[in-house]
């Protein structure tokens, strides 16, 4: 069986379970510019300060799992 059969056959029982394929695009991490934009960021992040309304929100319906 040729590697094509096997694909179509793969993604035939695929959709015989209900799924679809799709195709999704991301940034390309390996660029500079995906990086540059990534330091902008978390530097940006790091300046800011870390006990905000936000996150003061989200630690006061933060349950602990263990509980």
């Amino acid at each position: 069986m040729s590697s094509h059969a096997r694909v179509s056959a793969h993604r035939e029982r695929l959709r015989a379970q209900g799924l679809r394929p799709v195709q999704l695009w991301v940034p390309d991490v390996r660029t500079e510019q995906v990086a540059a934009e990534a330091h902008r960021q978390s530097a940006l992040i790091a300046l800011t300060d870390a006990h905000t309304d936000d996150l003061a929100f989200v630690e006061s319906i933060t349950v602990d799992w263990d509980e």
